[in-house]
């Protein structure tokens, strides 16, 4: 059975495990979710307790979980030690990675993630498109001339207006960062299934960063995220919000001559990254098509 449900907890609660059930036990009621339907679960508040005998279940069963802080936002998650039979070797080919091919990856992941901005930005007739479309072909090996932090600029400045920063506290902003932390935590979960290491990126490398590789790999899709932000102009960030963002795990995207919802592509996506690292054949890539 294929796993498609994201399950957000957000109330005090007690979850454990019975007969393959996710038991929530509420203050007044008691509900069931079957392991076998969910991919991530989510925990919001910080008055939920949760059985160890449930944590080791859930990983067993790849089931990305999310702790949130008391703020509500995503502050860590659980992570297994082994999720790949043959993950030694996997990093072992990870080491030796050519840095040629990994410029050349994160070249085309630069045109991907220009190529997805621009085509939001034309969704909604915003002028604005013109000038991303002329970025993408002045892309240069490695982007070395940072095409992507110019295209970024033109970008949010069209969709959320000339006074919008990325370093501003408004509710778009959490909304944002709140989506982007869902979807680099889905990264981190394939990336770990597919046995390689979430921090040892091909461009971030930051040495204080877990997740290089993970922020390297989603920046094609941060466009999905930017999208619903757009659409619903959210002047608060609670618990509406965060449910809208959510939806993002209903998109359904055109990537490998199909149509996939969001964690499917996801999965397209990486699978086809790791096999242009490791055979050296850019033409492997595949990427998304369409939103």
């Amino acid at each position: 059975m294929s796993r498609w449900r994201t399950v957000v907890i957000e109330n005090r609660s007690k979850l454990d495990l019975k007969i393959n059930n996710i038991c929530v036990r509420g203050n007044d009621n008691v509900k069931f979710v079957n392991l076998s339907e969910i991919d991530t679960l989510i925990l919001e508040s910080t008055s939920i307790s949760i059985t160890s005998a449930l944590l080791c279940e859930l990983v067993k069963q790849k089931v990305k979980v999310i702790f949130c802080d008391e703020k509500h936002l995503p502050l860590f998650e659980v992570t297994p030690y082994y999720d790949s039979y043959d993950s030694v070797t996997r990093i072992q080919k990870q080491f030796l990675w050519s840095n040629e091919t990994r410029e050349k990856l994160w070249t085309e992941i630069v045109k991907e993630k220009i190529k997805n901005q621009m085509n939001i930005l034309k969704k909604y007739d915003k002028s604005e498109y013109k000038l991303l479309e002329k970025y993408i072909q002045e892309v240069e090996h490695n982007d070395s001339t940072n095409r992507e932090g110019h295209a970024a600029k033109v970008y949010f400045n069209a969709l959320f207006g000339k006074d919008f920063t990325r370093n501003s506290e408004s509710s778009i902003n959490i909304g944002l960062n709140y989506g982007y932390q869902i979807l680099l935590s889905q990264f981190s979960k394939e990336i770990v299934q597919n046995g390689y290491l979430t921090q040892i990126g091909i461009h971030h490398k930051n040495q204080f960063n877990k997740f290089n590789l993970c922020s390297d790999l989603m920046e094609p899709f941060r466009p999905v995220v930017d999208e619903i932000c757009y659409l619903a102009n959210f002047e608060k960030f609670d618990k509406d919000e965060k449910h809208k963002v959510l939806e993002m795990f209903k998109k359904k995207i055109k990537i490998d001559n199909g149509n996939f919802y969001l964690v499917d592509a996801i999965k397209i996506y990486v699978k086809s990254v790791f096999k242009v690292l490791d055979e050296n054949k850019l033409e492997f890539l595949k990427v998304c098509d369409e939103f």
